[in-house]
């Protein structure tokens, strides 16, 4: 398994080492980088070497824990705060915490918000290599003249040609394809686009088509494919399909 590493941050030295202790022996898979009682000091280390998991008390002195947030905004990390004081609560889920364990540490507590962390690190991770390996087989598989189409049940390698038009809505893709058929993808038009071969135009900002498959142009915005289907082609572009027929 994956080593996940994690930093704390507390003031105190007595809770810095029992939540070391704790977080060691539930959760061997974790590895802490580092701790630290000053937070300036942490922010300097936490630029340089971000972790996944940070353990971050909120009441210390010259900086709490919101403000040492607030310095490394733009950082992709999981944030547990650890605290005495409940009346942080609201303002830790504010800034995103995925938990908050009240001082002294429950266990239970403990456990639930590390493992939530960890769940979500790993399923961000496994999005992440997905999204590679569609990068690899795209580089591959377009060459090929093919086009990789991510579904609910799995990738589908579609022949270029096969395809009439792209047409996005709600975040989805969908392909209508040359047999009458169509696919659905959950990635977003803007995903395909750079897979695409220069028999693909882009008409509209939710449509594409392929050119090949256009069989007439309509004055009131339309292009009509060889299925006669017809998709809306934008004033903006317009001239610029016009001037390719020239």
């Amino acid at each position: 398994m994956t080593t996940i590493t994690a930093i704390l941050i507390d003031d105190e030295f007595s809770a810095l080492k029992g939540l070391q202790q704790k977080v060691e022996k539930f959760f061997p898979e974790i590895s802490i980088t580092a701790t630290f009682q000053k937070p300036e000091d942490a922010i300097a280390y936490i630029k340089k070497d971000p972790p996944e998991i940070l353990f971050l008390d909120i009441q210390m002195p010259r900086l709490n824990g919101f403000e040492l947030l607030s310095e490394l905004d733009g950082l992709d990390f999981q944030v547990i705060f650890v605290t005495a004081y409940n009346e942080y609560a609201v303002a830790a889920l504010k800034k995103s915490a995925i938990g908050y364990i009240l001082k002294p540490v429950d266990d239970d507590d403990l456990k639930h918000a590390i493992t939530k962390a960890i769940t979500t690190i790993r399923e961000k991770q496994q999005l992440e290599s997905s999204n590679k390996l569609i990068e690899v087989l795209t580089e591959t598989i377009s060459k090929r003249n093919k086009i990789i189409v991510p579904t609910e049940k799995g990738l589908s390698f579609i022949p270029q040609d096969e395809v009439l038009h792209l047409e996005g809505f709600q975040g989805y893709t969908k392909f209508h394809l040359s047999n009458n058929t169509e696919l659905l993808s959950s990635y977003n038009l803007g995903k395909f686009e750079p897979s695409l071969g220069r028999i693909f135009f882009k008409c509209h900002k939710s449509h594409i088509v392929n050119l090949e498959k256009v069989r007439s142009f309509e004055n009131e915005g339309y292009l009509v494919l060889e299925n006669g289907n017809r998709v809306p082609i934008s004033k903006t572009n317009r001239k610029a399909f016009l001037e390719m027929f020239r």
